[in-house]
């Protein structure tokens, strides 16, 4: 007989976990506390896009549906900047024809519900939020719509549901679990710049598009019905922050000060202001992500991110991959199988962790920094001239399957022989095998 495994959690990783425990043959219940968002629109002002790369390609190419979703997606080959003076800057990720790909949060999700339910060994569960747990005894107790509770028995219970998980918070309840979340001082809300006539966009669509400037930024991301989603980070309190735009007249101002190009392109930005919600950013470490052989957190529920890194959705994407290889690895055994997948995702997640705060700063503020510009310009050559020797940590991090670990150690290794290049005024030189070849040991 199958066993049981309850997902909780019908989210994007929820959703993919379910699909690669029943192509092994086990019983799956994947309960959501939101309704069926085949039938409902994502709520306004919920980020409805994501940086979908390689990490997240590879997991998806798994179930066979990484050409689909990428048929549907749009490359962004780099950053284009806007200064404010409405110069535009563009800045490349990586090397010819390497992309982030921008897909919709909404269809990619639909996608894999709609893979889940081909399978007759996932049952979906909508409208059920999730009030308790009792690791040992496997049972998991929900809120039905009706506003009745139901228990639901399993051999495993998998945690999927999110930054502010209830399966992690009765993992908080017990003895000797480590748990840490912080917050960012800066909010983000959602704004638009809608198609142009017959659907044209009205800036380059193969582009992230950020407007930064020191301590907030906007930034765009384009959609296949030619808008762009924006989303404006600000502080929440200080001179320029969410606490001075209460009115129109303060957020026109703002505006017209500080993004005078895009105000043009964005007829409602007033209404988008004042009706979408602003949000905050958290970020979640914690420690353990496994209960024995029962419970096992993934995803934000174990490691919730800041989206300056465009890793979110890849990061637990991949927690997917690494469980299902441990399975691979150790069968029926789940006390090996769930102690390993930790030990191998705990130090990556908190490696992109650190990786996506630190990137804020870059773009919010180094983008526009001209020694900073200068090293990335010697970084990219150095990446198309010596790419066996030579790696970016952008490039480890988004076109690879390095561990993060190993991305965040090397990024620092890097910027130690970009400023050593600097430092001799070797800028020429880095053609020359042979001057590199007195830099690489900095690299080891």
């Amino acid at each position: 007989m199958a066993e049981k495994i309850n997902i909780i959690g019908g989210g994007l990783s929820g959703t993919l976990m379910a699909i690669y425990l029943a192509k092994r043959g086990f019983e799956i219940n994947l309960f959501e506390r939101r309704p069926d968002m085949r039938k409902n629109k994502m709520s306004a002002g919920k980020s409805i896009n994501l940086a979908l790369s390689t990490r997240g390609l590879h997991a998806l190419e798994k179930v066979g549906l990484d050409q689909e979703i990428l048929a549907d997606a749009i490359p962004m080959y780099g950053r284009m900047i806007h200064a404010k003076t409405s110069e535009l800057s563009y800045q490349p990720y990586g090397k010819e024809g390497q992309a982030i790909n921008s897909v919709s949060r909404g269809r990619l999700n639909i996608r894999l519900l709609e893979l889940a339910d081909e399978f007759e060994n996932i049952q979906l569960h909508f409208n059920t939020k999730c009030v308790d747990l009792n690791v040992e005894a496997g049972t998991a107790i929900f809120e039905m719509e009706d506003g009745t509770r139901k228990s639901f028995v399993s051999d495993r219970i998998i945690g999927t549901d999110g930054a502010f998980a209830a399966t992690r918070a009765r993992m908080q309840m017990g003895d000797r679990f480590d748990y840490n979340q912080f917050y960012l001082k800066v909010g983000y809300k959602e704004l638009e710049i809608p198609a142009a006539e017959l659907g044209a966009f009205k800036m380059d669509k193969n582009s992230l598009h950020i407007w930064p400037r020191g301590a907030f930024m906007m930034i765009a991301l384009p959609n296949p019905a030619g808008d762009f989603t924006c989303t404006l980070f600000v502080p929440f309190e200080g001179e320029k922050s969410f606490d001075n735009l209460k009115t129109k007249e303060a957020v026109e101002t703002f505006f017209k000060e500080e993004f005078p190009d895009a105000v043009p392109m964005m007829p409602t930005l007033l209404e988008d202001f004042f009706t979408n919600p602003t949000a905050s950013l958290v970020t979640v470490r914690c420690y353990p992500w496994v209960k024995a052989d029962k419970l096992a957190l993934m995803g934000d529920a174990a490691h919730a991110v800041v989206p300056f890194y465009g890793q979110g959705m890849n990061c637990s994407f991949e927690d997917v991959v690494v469980m299902d290889e441990c399975i691979e690895k150790y069968g029926n055994d789940w006390n090996k199988v769930f102690d390993e997948y930790q030990k191998l995702r705990k130090p990556n997640a908190d490696a992109i962790s650190e990786l996506a705060i630190q990137n804020y700063s870059e773009m919010a503020e180094k983008v526009g920094d001209k020694h900073f510009l200068h090293k990335k310009h010697i970084e990219h050559d150095l990446s198309e001239l010596y790419p066996d020797q030579f790696k970016s940590q952008y490039e480890l991090t988004t076109f690879s399957l390095s561990p993060y670990k190993y991305a965040l150690d090397q990024g620092k290794k890097n910027d130690a022989l970009l400023e050593q290049i600097i430092a001799d005024g070797a800028e020429e030189k880095i053609k020359d095998p042979a001057y590199m070849d007195t830099l690489w040991h900095l690299l080891k």
